[in-house]
Formats: structure tokens, sequence, C-alpha cells
């Protein structure tokens, strides 16, 4: 044996017990790695896919919540006010005994108008808008602030919601407001 052999010999170390495991956990990686193909990618991809909606359509459709919105428009027409509302019912299950009225008051808290709606039924994902719920207040001035108060009552699962809230209006010749109680998971 030479002497560049025995240099040669001599640059590499034996290796060590970590190194060797070290060493078939890669070989295992690489192999592993071979194996993966672009079909397969998509193939999971589109799998994952699939159980996230299932679940996510499951959690939508079968698990019981209660989500009832009223949806209000303000607007001051000529000499008059128009206060549009819609109930949305985006809960899992129909509300039933749905009552809804819309107070319009003046800046010293008289009542001026009042409009009452009623509904036996309202089916899960629906809305419900119309003449029954559009109120037309005539003869008050526009330059004045006013109140519109809304109360909402409704039975769901047994139980009975009731939802009060008040909006300031009158600033503004055209207003959006929202009245929308927090989920409830049944």
């Amino acid at each position: 044996m030479g002497l560049l052999e025995r240099l040669r010999q001599a640059d590499v170390p034996e290796e060590t017990l970590e190194e060797k495991t070290a060493h078939d956990a890669l070989e295992k990686i690489e192999d592993r790695i071979s194996q993966i193909s672009p079909f397969r990618v998509i193939f999971a991809s589109i799998t994952a896919l699939l159980v996230l909606s299932a679940s996510v359509i499951a959690l939508v459709w079968l698990v019981p919540y209660d989500r009832v919105s009223v949806d209000v428009i303000y607007k001051q027409a000529g000499s008059s006010h128009i206060v549009l509302s819609e109930i949305n019912n985006q809960g899992s299950r129909a509300i039933e005994s749905v009552s809804l009225d819309l107070v319009f008051f003046d800046s010293e808290d008289i009542e001026i108008q009042r409009i009452h709606f009623e509904s036996e039924r309202i089916p899960a994902h629906k809305s419900v808008a119309g003449d029954e719920l559009e109120m037309i207040v005539n003869g008050e001035s526009v330059w004045d602030n006013y109140t519109i108060e809304i109360i909402l009552t409704y039975d769901y699962y047994g139980g009975s919601i009731y939802e009060k809230n008040s909006m300031e209006v009158g600033e503004w010749t055209l207003e959006l407001f929202t009245m929308r109680p927090p989920l409830q998971i049944l």
C-alpha cells in the first residue's frame, strides 16, 4: 500500500451509528419520493377537497343553528320617509310564529307610525320582503333626526326569541342597517 492510498483511507473516517441511521433514513425517504407522481398528488388533493366540502355541507345542513337577521333601508324622499325591511332566516331550520314590528319615532320619542308583520313559518335559508314590510311616512320633515325601533320575535326549536334594536336616522338621505343577533348552535 502506497502513501497516497493511506492518505485517502485516512481522510474517510468510519461512519458512526447515528450517521448510518441517517443515511438509511435518507435512502428510505428517496425511495418514497420516487413513488410520488403528479397523478397521485392531484388525486389526493381532490379527495381532500371532497372530504372538506362534505364536512362543510354537513355542518350547514345537519347541525341545527339559529341565524335570523332583519335588514332595514331608510330613505328620505321629498316630503316623506321610506323604510324598507327584509327578514332573513339564514339558520338551518324553519322559524315559526314570526312577528316583526317597525316603529318610527320623532326626536322627542313620540310614535309617528308603526307597521306589524306576522308569518306562521319562514323556511330555512329563505328571506321575506314585500309590501307588508314597507313603511311610508308622509308629511314629516326631512331635516329632523328620527329613530326606527325594530322588534322581532319568533319560535325556534321550542324556544322563543325576542330581539329589540333601535337605529338613529335622519343625518343621511339613505341609511342601511342590519339587526343580526349572534349565531346560536342548538
